[in-house]
């Protein structure tokens, strides 16, 4: 008897990539994307962002990186698309945490890293920092293969790129301004960004941080050229301030300044540090050096240009410092002009207006861009309708923004003439499976915010951080019930109510009361003291309306 073997055709799974965002997904700041495909993860970028008013004491905020702890050994590689805080702000505490691994990118982009590595100590040796052209292809691992491409920003450097694996071709533009006037020159690869698409794009990742708003963004010269006019026409100091990594916007004030025959003053800690590399490297021309302000005296009103931080209302920058009053100094003074040349993060802007309301207060002239139109600034990064083609791409993958942000992106793709099959709008932690066949979320990693406050990394937490908020709004009291010879309490409170001898004699009381009630019933120490919490927070709420943070101390 002959057997005949049925012909079997089994189907082959596509191969998928797992593309996974850390941070940067549903938010803007604290930029990290990982992909892996089988046994291999390739990083991108590593940033940070800037506490929100409710996060009480809280320095910076960094990325959760448990996945990529979890998975050091599978690491081949990371790219970094430019130097903003946002994106490059979280390595010094990144690093250190992973395995040692090749971190490629630009040359001001490395230059920028290795100050900042070095603030904390972290040698050139510590780390295998591997710098790259705009154009340069490299392969990280075996999977992973990346070609650069220059995309214009507000600092010079800035990359998108085209990632080939063996899933298929993902294009991220990075950050973006798509300026026609960009002031170094060098526009946009968007030939190259066509040429991609006509290849054959599986997945587009683009910035969609204005998707919501209409129109152009304004260029660069164009600012430049408002920002001339309106300097040539004041009399008196001029103090200006815009992000310290806007190293074009600064560039050109430095160039203003000479031609109108004002000497330039750089104030504020992060604005020289930006400035110091960026000429180190070439990518920043002095027509004449810096002066300190100590150096201004003998020069008239009209001769000085002060280029100062505090663009977003930071409370220790020059120009928080100078519109309270607290620049060991300098003062401002009625002639003064103050041009704030950006706009408010998304979170930042009660505290800018705070600053804006004190210069007008004091008597300076003021300039910013609601009152000035948008030339005085361009938006940052400049999108809506001037995608890099997204109709190219298979699908769709919103990225940088809030969920404002990222759904208006979306909606914005599917207004193209050819828009892509499939839009997913995703969050941090999303493990999203790509390949031919699937575009979709299959599972969560741990993401989140790792808050930074003083020396602490990840030692305050949420709950924490609701503690601060209560004690700010509703004070504190604290209770102390010494139990021997004779129980009695006493009580201290901060930012609860004013000196009360009635109100503190009322708790002492109720307290009182509490703890002898389970002395008698031979309660655990423990318990009496939650009955005296319990006892005095309903008091005080019946009495006063209030909720302040309780802190209930025994001593036997």
């Amino acid at each position: 008897m002959t057997q005949h073997k049925a012909d079997q055709t089994e189907a082959v799974a596509a191969p998928h990539l797992e593309v996974i965002p850390l941070g940067g997904m549903g938010e803007i700041g604290k930029n990290i994307t990982a992909y892996r495909f089988e046994d291999e993860i390739m990083i991108v970028d590593a940033g940070l962002a800037f506490p929100e008013s409710h996060q009480m004491g809280i320095d910076l905020i960094i990325p959760r990186i448990d996945y990529l702890q979890q998975n050091a050994g599978l690491i081949k590689g990371m790219i970094l698309t430019h130097g903003h805080e946002d994106h490059i702000g979280s390595l010094p505490y990144v690093l250190p945490r992973l395995p040692r691994i090749p971190v490629y990118g630009a040359g001001l982009t490395l230059g920028l890293v290795r100050e900042k590595l070095s603030e904390f100590g972290i040698k050139d040796g510590d780390v295998d920092l591997r710098e790259i052209g705009l154009t340069d292809k490299i392969r990280i691992g075996t999977h992973f293969q990346v070609e650069f491409i220059r995309m214009t920003h507000s600092i010079p450097d800035n990359a998108g790129y085209i990632l080939t694996t063996p899933a298929g071709v993902v294009l991220h533009t990075g950050d973006f301004k798509l300026d026609e006037e960009p002031s170094d020159g060098k526009l946009s690869d968007l030939a190259r960004i066509e040429q991609a698409g006509k290849d054959g794009v599986l997945l587009l990742l683009s910035d969609s941080t204005n998707a919501e708003r209409p129109g152009r963004t304004a260029s660069e010269a164009d600012v430049a050229r408002s920002l001339e006019t309106l300097i040539a026409g004041i009399k008196g100091r001029v103090f200006m301030t815009t992000f310290a990594s806007n190293v074009h916007r600064i560039q050109n004030v430095i160039n203003i300044a000479h031609r109108q025959s004002r000497r330039v003053v750089m104030e504020g800690r992060s604005m020289l540090k930006y400035a110091q590399v960026s000429q180190q490297l070439g990518y920043m021309e002095l027509p004449e050096p810096f002066l300190t302000n100590d150096e201004v005296g003998g020069l008239q009103d009209q001769q000085v240009l002060y280029v100062c931080t505090g663009s977003q209302g930071q409370p220790m920058s020059v120009l928080s410092r100078l519109a309270f009053g607290n620049h060991a100094k300098i003062a401002l003074r009625r002639g003064d002009s103050v041009i704030l040349s950006s706009n408010p993060i998304p979170g930042n802007e009660e505290a800018v207006n705070l600053v804006i309301n004190r210069l007008y207060e004091i008597g300076v002239d003021v300039y910013y861009p609601h009152l000035q139109g948008a030339r005085l600034r361009a938006r940052q990064p400049g999108r809506t309708r001037h995608d890099p083609e997204p109709r190219a791409a298979q699908v769709f993958l919103p990225w940088h923004g809030e969920p404002r942000h990222q759904i208006n992106h979306a909606r914005l793709a599917q207004t193209l003439p050819r828009p892509p099959k499939r839009t997913l709008i995703a969050k941090n932690g999303d493990v999203i499976r790509l390949s031919q066949d699937e575009f979709k979320v299959t599972g969560t990693v741990p993401a989140g915010a790792v808050y930074v406050d003083g020396l602490g990394v990840g030692d305050i937490g949420d709950d924490v951080l609701l503690d601060r908020v209560n004690m700010s709004q509703e004070g504190i009291l604290i209770m102390t019930a010494v139990l021997h010879p004779t129980p009695h309490v006493e009580i201290v409170s901060r930012g609860f109510v004013r000196a009360n001898r009635e109100l503190d004699g009322q708790i002492r009381k109720v307290a009182l009361e509490a703890i002898e009630q389970g002395l008698r019933e031979k309660k655990r120490l423990e318990d009496v003291r939650d009955d005296m919490y319990g006892a005095v927070r309903r008091f005080v709420r019946k009495v006063t309306g209030r909720n302040p943070v309780l802190i209930p101390l025994l001593v036997d």
